[in-house]
């Protein structure tokens, strides 16, 4: 379902910028949008790693330096099928892992100080896969899609204020300053929702992965109460790529949720433990 769903976002999206370019700049604005958005993301895509890493100022580990987390790494990788990524550690106390890198064959799992130091071996294991997962399931290449897109509306946009509106000289003005205003916010929120129902399919996957969806699920409470008490000195464009949203403490309810690039802990929380009930129902009947 999570995978149909983000074919509906990505149709969604793709359909607002064909509306959105059309009014403004014909074929040749969607091309030169595009074009500029594209750019800026395949440069963002091949530097994402040595860029995000910097953001939270984390170290590359060895196995000598850190043995036990980089034999799990090791062990859950092989289990996922996945060549061996970089490990990393971020020196903050605030629980918390991202993976970043533009592929299998150049990916980075990194986890915090605090994470180490908060959760047992085998809730650590669930955050891991949660990360593999994410390598796994490409999704460093979908969100670069997902951006270019969302970059691309908003410089239609841009182009579009200092261009003065559509070709159509008898046009609605007011549905000119509208798509303006409103075309890249409802693809910042398309963008939000994709990134949450890649969430919601790496914890599935991650969770088949270890085998423990519940030591999954408990490290998540456990990751976003710290979220919640600990703040985290880190860019908000960072901020999409960890397990739970870093900047937790600074966040609110009701409408931000739309903006949240997470899904409600709950509800992640709910699907796992449902996805534990059924592996053990069908562990029963076989």
């Amino acid at each position: 379902m999570s995978n149909s769903k983000v074919f509906v976002l990505m149709a969604g999206m793709t359909a607002l910028f064909a509306g959105i370019g059309g009014y403004f700049g014909g074929q040749g604005g969607i091309v030169t949008a595009l074009l500029f958005a594209g750019g800026m993301n395949f440069f963002m895509y091949f530097a994402s790693s040595k860029m995000v890493l910097k953001m939270y100022r984390a170290r590359v580990v060895t196995a000598t330096e850190a043995p036990e987390l980089y034999a799990m790494v090791d062990a859950l990788r092989q289990r996922a099928g996945l060549p061996m990524p970089i490990v990393a550690i971020a020196p903050h106390d605030q629980p918390n892992a991202f993976a970043t890198g533009r592929n299998a064959e150049n990916a980075v799992v990194c986890v915090t100080d605090g994470l180490l130091k908060l959760v047992s071996q085998d809730e650590l294991e669930g955050v891991i896969a949660h990360e593999l997962a994410h390598i796994k399931n490409r999704d460093m290449l979908l969100q670069t899609v997902a951006a270019t897109m969302a970059g691309a509306i908003s410089n239609l946009a841009y182009f579009g204020m200092f261009a003065g509106g559509g070709d159509d000289d008898d046009g609605n003005p007011a549905a000119g300053v509208a798509m303006m205003i409103l075309g890249p916010i409802a693809a910042m929120l398309i963008q939000f929702a994709i990134s949450r129902q890649r969430e919601f399919k790496a914890d599935a996957v991650g969770a088949e992965i270890s085998g423990r969806p519940l030591s999954l699920a408990n490290a998540l409470k456990k990751l976003d109460a710290g979220a919640r008490r600990i703040p985290m000195n880190v860019s908000p464009a960072a901020a999409p790529l960890a397990q739970v949203n870093p900047l937790q403490a600074f966040s609110g309810g009701g409408m931000t949720k739309m903006f949240s690039t997470h899904p409600p802990m709950a509800e992640r929380v709910t699907r796992l433990e449902a996805l534990a009930a059924s592996s053990a129902a069908m562990a029963v009947t076989a």
